[in-house]
């Protein structure tokens, strides 16, 4: 028996073929519209329905080309199931580079939407009618904010032998945060329906991190092996290892004055640790920014001004921090090479 075409906002697409969707979102005080545009690749075979997005915060763009990466790779052609590939969700923050909407909201706090709600929540609403209701799975891209960074890492609700936890543990990530769900956003409302969600979080906003972009690529891909979508790989080797943190929290400045970091992003620190100085522009006056836990820099600013109260350093916690920083150093030892032969 044939398999049924898959639809997406009125479009079919036949089980082999693949098709790109402009869905209408909103339109310009131009009058000019705008979509949310995505391609959908429809396999032959029966399987999972994947949503793999980015930029949901509009200048989170390394989630943009790892979408643009899956699509255009090779080892999709044998689809199991089918893709949804949306490179870029809240279009309005794209175009004029910045996080939120042009009401200044954050999308990803306005779910589950409402067509008669502010621009973020018909946004939403409309995202999720149209295209996250039919996934059966759903992988988020993010990046840090503006200035600031993020490790590669897996953001999900955990639990012993959940579909959430086998897809972070198949993404190959070196932290895995065991996060909560925050209101209003994609993550909670996903989980809500009982559909599996990861976040992955890599590099800085409005910038390309090709040291967050090829894991991601490559995790996605590989969650799409352990789902049964494509074939496994030849080379049979296990994802890289990866560590759960059982907590994160924020080493702030203690002063307002420019930032001299003494520690870097991946590094294992200890409790007490002093991660940078923040000094005014004479030196007349220093605070030391003190890690209030051991363990690994998982995020950090890279923006050297900072006003007293600014998270700086994050710091997330583990039971075993052996293990996690040599999940840190084998991921560097990985794609480090790669990139210095760019």
């Amino acid at each position: 028996m044939a398999r049924a075409p898959f639809e997406l906002a009125g479009v079919r697409v036949a089980p082999g073929a693949r098709a790109q969707i402009d869905v209408p979102v909103a339109k310009l005080y131009t009058h000019a519209p705008l979509y949310i545009a995505a391609e959908v690749v429809h396999g032959r075979q029966p399987g999972p329905v994947m949503l793999v997005c980015g930029a949901i915060h509009g200048d989170e763009i390394n989630g943009v080309e790892i979408v643009r990466r899956l699509l255009r790779s090779s080892t999709i052609k044998r689809l199991r199931g089918t893709l949804i590939g949306v490179p870029i969700v809240n279009i309005f923050g794209f175009v004029q580079h910045t996080r939120y909407l042009p009401d200044r909201r954050d999308l990803n706090r306005c779910f589950p939407g409402s067509e008669e709600g502010s621009l973020g929540s018909r946004v939403a609403a409309l995202f999720r009618e149209q295209i996250v209701e039919q996934a059966t799975h759903i992988i988020d891209l993010h990046t840090g904010a503006i200035h600031r960074t993020n490790l590669p890492q897996v953001r999900a609700q955990l639990s012993p032998g959940s579909d959430t936890s086998a897809m972070a543990e198949a993404f190959g990530a070196p932290v895995i945060l065991n996060a909560e769900l925050r209101e209003g956003s994609l993550r909670a409302y996903a989980q809500s329906r009982g559909v599996p969600v990861l976040t992955y979080e890599a590099g800085e906003a409005l910038r390309f991190d090709e040291w967050a972009i090829a894991p991601g690529v490559r995790g996605v891909l590989r969650v799409m092996r352990s789902l049964g979508m494509l074939a496994p790989s030849r080379r049979r080797s296990p994802p890289p290892a990866a560590e759960i943190a059982n907590g994160s929290s924020w080493a702030r400045a203690p002063i307002d004055g420019i930032l001299r970091p003494r520690s870097r992003l991946g590094s294992r620190v200890a409790k007490g640790q002093v991660l940078g100085v923040v000094a005014d522009p004479f030196g007349n006056a220093e605070g030391e920014v003190i890690a209030n836990a051991d363990g690994i820099v998982i995020g950090m600013s890279n923006l050297p001004l900072a006003n007293e109260g600014e998270a700086l350093f994050h710091v997330a916690r583990f039971d075993a921090i052996e293990e996690a920083e040599n999940a840190v150093e084998s991921f560097q030892s990985i794609f480090e090479p790669t990139l210095e032969n760019m």
